[in-house]
């Protein structure tokens, strides 16, 4: 059985991520498809519309036949650490043949060529990058210009639009990884990124989210399957309230600013800035917006609040990068995807937990020998779940009967 390997969030499944799921099949040949799908926080540090439980239904209800979840860790970070993540979660399942992912430039060779330079001249690019900030240009041109000096013909189009971003991180790590993964690229249809407005029957997630915040329909823009499972959790009050996510964010911000200092990526005084701007802001976006700057950008400081909010160590998170991804945590599965499982857990080179009540035991069995390991790996499912307690503070109906949902919801299968 010919497999291919997708990295999603589905925040949420559209019409474009069908049209991608679809054609990843056809051009790979695959039998069957398995995702590594972010959980209940995204890689450009916003909370998901609705949990990931609902998430991976809609995926299955499309036709993703294996849903996995990408630890906080690296779904909450930037595009090198979120695709490495990703590619070594597909590496250690063992029986990815291929990972097709979707970009601007529907040309593998051109995002290979970048990809390319980026390992081969990876301190040189570090090093014009950071002198480049320091002139206070931005990150995303400040790399460009930093590749420009290797790839002259490149445009910063290419190596700056999101999807192109994400796919080059891809290619670079599959060959950091030394993975066996044969890659493919899908181009992007209708809407882009960051587009408001539909084409043709497709729309941004991001388009998407804005028109149900406006009271829009979006029937038409997502298979039905996924539209009546969005509606459904919509409708119970299961889905994002992005006031209370300010709300619980504003009460770390007004303590202390140094008790922010050994957060994940807060440094060179941007503790003493988020601390000022909590006392202005009126939510979100406005805050995020205030604290942003040349030096950084508003993704980085969204995500560094997602990171305050869940209490991100940066010791722990920086061990968590250097050895990658420790366990594979199973989300569903069709029946297909039942049958691409047992051959994995012959294969796997990493656990798998379906239930994370016995994750401790799966865990400290298969890292007897490793006692080092076991802890991180024990850690950094400790954020996994933590993640989980305070998207259930985020609903606008708080989740069941317990926060500690990853304890109360199975795997989804189909």
């Amino acid at each position: 059985m010919r497999t291919v390997g997708l990295v999603t969030e589905y925040n949420p499944f559209h019409n474009g991520h069908l049209h991608h799921l679809l054609e990843s099949l056809k051009v790979t040949g695959a039998d069957a498809s398995v995702a590594v799908m972010s959980g209940h926080f995204l890689q450009r540090g916003e909370p998901a519309l609705v949990d990931k439980w609902v998430r991976t239904e809609m995926a299955l209800a499309a036709g993703v036949d294996l849903v996995f979840e990408l630890p906080f860790a690296f779904a909450c970070n930037s595009a090198p650490h979120f695709a490495l993540g990703a590619v070594q979660s597909l590496n250690a399942l063992g029986v990815i043949d291929t990972i097709c992912f979707g970009s601007e430039a529907g040309e593998l060779e051109l995002l290979e060529r970048v990809a390319a330079v980026l390992v081969e001249k990876e301190k040189e690019i570090e090093e014009q990058t950071a002198a480049q900030l320091r002139r206070g240009v931005n990150y995303p041109t400040a790399r460009s210009k930093a590749l420009g000096k290797y790839l002259p013909k490149i445009t910063n189009e290419e190596v700056a639009s999101p999807n192109n971003i994400l796919g080059i991180e891809y290619l670079r790590a599959l060959r950091v990884s030394d993975s066996s993964l044969q890659p493919y690229t899908i181009k992007r249809i209708g809407a882009g990124y960051h587009d408001m407005k539909k084409v043709g029957g497709i729309a941004s997630a991001t388009g998407i989210r804005k028109m149900l915040a406006a009271g829009n329909l979006v029937g038409e823009l997502m298979p039905t399957s996924c539209h009546d499972l969005l509606q459904k959790a919509i409708a119970g009050g299961h889905s994002l309230d992005r006031e209370r996510l300010y709300v619980a964010l504003q009460a770390h911000l007004l303590s202390e600013a140094e008790l922010l200092e050994d957060i994940y990526l807060v440094s060179d005084g941007l503790e003493r800035r988020l601390a000022l701007a909590a006392l202005e802001a009126k939510n979100f976006d406005e805050l995020a917006l205030q604290v942003k700057s040349r030096q950084w950008t508003l993704t980085r400081i969204q995500r560094t609040l997602i990171y305050v909010l869940i209490r991100a160590i940066s010791a722990e998170m920086q061990s968590f990068m250097q050895v990658g991804p420790l366990y594979l945590r199973l989300l569903g599965n069709s029946e297909k995807g039942r049958a691409v499982l047992a051959r994995a857990r012959k294969r796997k080179s990493l656990p798998i937990i379906s239930d994370p009540a016995r994750a401790t035991s799966t865990l400290r069995k298969y890292y007897r020998k490793s006692p080092t390991y076991r802890q991180m790996a024990e850690d950094m499912l400790r954020y996994d779940l933590r993640a989980t307690q305070l998207y259930g503070l985020l609903q606008r109906v708080p989740a069941g009967k317990s926060l500690n949902q990853d304890y109360y919801q199975a795997v989804r299968q189909v």
